[in-house]
């Protein structure tokens, strides 16, 4: 094998395994991704799976940053080329609603940030340091969009972007238990009537 086939075969090994924890990590928690867990899972030898992380806090945070890539790509991208402001807001909220509600293939326990947010709120260390920094970012990014429906004149012109992603973030955890926990049937029209109190009308 030629040290580049080698390269692709190894990269591919380390997608497969973090695909593996990414769905693992959502029902079990990232405390609960071990390695021999994996190895098993994925037909492989420990040594093989530590091979490619060396401990496991590495595998945690890489886990991580492949379940921020694979909500990126479920509730951001699909939003990202509409208009700024309120109708790239709603636009995500609606993609947000899908992928807790349908994202079963990527994330089978529900929404893998609040799993890991709940799991290490009241710990230190650079796995809780990189959700929080996860959650900053999103949050900055829904404030953005936010004061950009403000300028607009599609939000009030007194809105606190800070509050308003305040909420937004629970409505979300909320919705997420309310799927998760009670499989309430009415979970996402809930959801959805919140919304247009918050932000308004939905606006197809």
């Amino acid at each position: 094998m030629s040290p580049r086939n080698s390269a692709a075969e190894a990269r591919r090994t380390r997608e497969r395994i973090v695909e593996r924890g990414i769905a693992l990590a959502s029902s079990d928690g990232l405390e609960g991704l071990t390695i021999g867990r994996l190895a098993a899972d994925l037909g492989m030898s420990k040594a093989g799976v530590l091979g490619h992380f060396g401990t496991k806090e590495t595998l945690q945070l890489a886990t991580l940053d492949g379940a921020a890539a694979a909500f990126s790509r479920l509730v951001w991208e699909p939003a990202a080329d509409r208009e700024p402001g309120l109708p790239r807001l709603r636009a995500v909220c609606d993609a947000w609603i899908a992928y807790l509600d349908t994202a079963r293939d990527v994330f089978p326990g529900g929404c893998f940030f609040t799993t890991a947010s709940v799991e290490f709120d009241a710990r230190g260390g650079p796995v809780r340091d990189s959700v929080a920094r996860m959650y900053r970012a999103w949050r900055r990014r829904l404030a953005a969009e936010v004061r950009t429906a403000v300028a607009a004149g599609d939000l009030p012109a007194g809105s606190d972007p800070e509050q308003t992603v305040f909420e937004l973030i629970g409505l979300f955890m909320a919705l997420n238990q309310e799927i998760q926990l009670f499989a309430a049937p009415d979970a996402v029209d809930r959801a959805r009537r919140a919304l247009d109190r918050l932000l308004g009308p939905h606006r197809a």
